[in-house]
């Protein structure tokens, strides 16, 4: 039962009050609450069934419920009493400390209705202590002295998901606490979403797609449907989504496809801005921002920190470098060089993303070496200016070195064209 009623009447939350256990067997242990005296004592019932996944190992041919679960399930009914009595509702949390004089005086088999039953002996600053006791009928069969701590006053346990009632949510569609589905979204069958999310109207969520906590998406986005990949045959491929992320109206990312890895990925805390598109078995990192309409290509690698500007689309197969800058309508072609300003159709390279690395604060020094180590890029053969780069000893910083990497470990190439008019910032900003 979802939730077990107490007397005098007062509903008692059991999956979302167990959420305040810092530990905890992965499903209740406690069905319903029959007797409630807030700060005094509760009883409960649990029913055990033959179906409890314990049961396979433990042992087979002669089912037992082990003793540490009945400790457990004592924990958990203890836990449901301080956190409904007059002190509780502060968003502590709970944890089992210590367990003295426990005593399993009969075996606990499929078919026993237990009756659980938690006394509390008094509580002082962080620390309670409770009697508790299982029966079969009037027989007694476990007991202990329970020690519970209690830690974070200013925890707030995520209330449970808030579904508007035209959604369309598949049944086994798994949906965190905390998160907000809109009305007329849509999410499917092998979705799972994490906690305090917040789905908009209209949103379309489907294929096996997982996605993290403190999520935002729009109404009318479109995530974890199938590829546009015409190679693409229906074989079970994944999106796999972080955490912190911001999807406005009308993205569109495409789970993966057997053939490319099988999975999509998008790392946390980045922001896509309407109509952008993320294709199949592209990897994004940490921190980036897409802009209204950017676009992947298929296969596509981004790194953290790096702006993808409006209407700009990057070929498939291509990496974009960590604190690069794609300028806006830019269409890239090759390998976008890591802290550089790419910009155009097809892009050329504008010296050195300066403005950016300011605002994520890089060292001075490592500035100044990375526009030295651009300006030879921009003016020399490729394989020349990097053996150049790497034998000067006055450019050593760990950004150049990773420059070095990125244009060393490039299979498609790096995008290195100059403009064909020199601006003033070209590689001497």
């Amino acid at each position: 039962m979802a939730t077990g009623i107490a007397q005098p009447g007062t509903a008692v939350n059991i999956p979302e009050t167990l959420e305040r256990l810092c530990y905890r067997y992965p499903s209740p242990l406690v069905d319903a609450v029959t007797e409630h005296e807030p700060g005094k004592r509760m009883v409960a019932v649990k029913n055990v069934t033959v179906n409890e996944e314990f049961f396979q190992g433990h042992f087979p041919g002669t089912p037992l419920m082990p003793g540490v679960l009945m400790i457990e399930s004592f924990a958990q009914l203890a836990t449901l009493l301080l956190m409904h009595d007059s002190e509780g509702g502060h968003g502590d949390r709970v944890f089992l400390r210590g367990v003295d004089n426990a005593k399993f005086r009969k075996s606990v088999v499929p078919g026993d209705c237990l009756r659980l039953e938690v006394t509390l002996r008094d509580r002082r600053a962080r620390i309670a202590r409770a009697q508790a006791a299982a029966y079969i009928d009037d027989t007694l069969v476990a007991e202990a002295e329970l020690v519970m701590g209690l830690v974070g006053g200013a925890v707030r346990v995520p209330p449970r998901p808030l579904i508007d009632p035209t959604a369309v949510v598949h049944p086994a569609a798994q949906i965190g606490l905390g998160t907000r589905v809109g009305p007329h979204a849509v999410i499917g069958e092998s979705v799972r979403i994490g906690r305090n999310c917040k789905i908009g109207a209209s949103s379309v969520i489907d294929g096996y797609t997982t996605i993290g906590d403190d999520n935002e998406i729009f109404p009318l986005t479109s995530i974890g449907l199938v590829p546009q990949d015409l190679k693409f045959s229906g074989e079970p491929t994944r999106l796999v989504i972080g955490d912190g992320n911001v999807f406005r109206e009308f993205v569109t990312i495409h789970r993966g496809t057997g053939g490319g890895g099988g999975v999509t990925e998008v790392g946390d805390h980045n922001v896509f801005m309407a109509y952008a598109h993320v294709a199949h078995d592209c990897h994004v990192g940490n921190h980036t921002i897409f802009g209204n309409g950017a676009t992947l290509g298929g296969h596509v690698t981004v790194e953290d920190y790096a702006t993808i500007s409006a209407f700009s689309g990057v070929h498939q197969f291509c990496r974009v470098g960590q604190h690069a800058f794609i300028g806006g309508y830019s269409v890239v072609t090759k390998d976008a060089l890591p802290y550089a300003k790419t910009v155009g159709n097809r892009a050329r390279i504008y010296g050195l993303n300066t403005i950016g690395l300011v605002r994520r604060k890089f060292a001075p020094d490592s500035i100044t070496k990375l526009r030295r180590a651009y300006r030879i890029l921009l003016h020399s053969n490729t394989s020349r200016a990097v053996a150049q780069i790497e034998q000067d000893p006055s450019l050593e910083c760990a950004e150049v070195q990773y420059v070095v990497n990125f244009i060393r470990s490039s299979r498609r190439g790096v995008g290195l064209r100059r403009p064909s008019r020199r601006l003033d910032n070209d590689g001497e900003e």
